[in-house]
């Protein structure tokens, strides 16, 4: 069931409903699945403060009996949220190490704040020469126009330029009708169908330089996506 792959992408936020605030198993699996998938639907409302947001869409999630405990549950969220965000020390150094030779840009779609809110807390302008937010702009991935953006930004060619996400149908497709010099798809699970949109695909984004040219000569941008 969909709700339940959901939920185990965030198993301490159930055994947080569950130990913490007594829910039963089945209702915190249920009332974080509701969370998190009307949360990803809709991550943002300006009708409310940023960080009221996701307590308003707590409050819907949980039982009756249990939403007075929304605000609490909400904060625990956040800090687990960017618990799994976070970048690793590997993905790090990779970033550092790409900016050495490469330049990197950022594209990601949603809502201005809540996307900028994602990326000053980890920090991204950090490792990326350029940032692209859809909710700033007139598209949103797959539309050719926002990736020939980023090249203008970066003052490259699209034809020397890499994209690198991890959904077909956006970043590999929006790569391809933008006609930039390749596109490396990370699937999100093992068990993805095989496709041949993509010119190659890599497991983790730290075998990305196994696919980059060799020379350093050649100058390629990397824009690397982040969706969460």
């Amino acid at each position: 069931m969909k709700i339940s792959v959901i939920a185990i992408k965030y198993p301490q936020l159930v055994e947080i409903l569950h130990l913490q605030y007594g829910l039963p198993k089945d209702v915190a699996t249920e009332s974080a699945a509701t969370f998190l998938r009307t949360f990803r639907a809709q991550p943002d409302d300006e009708a409310y403060e940023l960080n009221e947001w996701p307590a308003h869409l707590w409050r819907n999630s949980l039982p009756k009996n249990y939403r007075h405990i929304a605000k609490k549950v909400s904060e625990e969220w956040v800090k687990l949220r960017f618990q799994y965000l976070a970048l690793t020390p590997e993905v790090i150094h990779l970033l550092e190490t790409l900016r050495e030779d490469y330049l990197l840009g950022l594209i990601t779609n949603g809502p201005s704040r809540a996307q900028w809110q994602k990326i000053d807390r980890l920090n991204l302008r950090d490792y990326f020469d350029c940032v692209l937010v859809s909710g700033d702009l007139p598209w949103e991935k797959p539309d050719q126009n926002i990736f020939l953006e980023a090249c203008k930004l970066l003052n490259v060619e699209a034809r020397t330029c890499i994209m690198v996400g991890d959904k077909l149908e956006t970043d590999i497709k929006g790569g391809k009708e933008a006609e930039l010099g390749g596109t490396v798809w990370i699937p999100l699970q093992q068990d993805e169908m095989e496709s041949d949109l993509p010119d190659f695909t890599i497991n983790k984004v730290t075998e990305l330089p196994e696919v980059l040219p060799a020379s350093p000569r050649l100058k390629r941008s990397a824009n690397v996506t982040n969706d969460c």
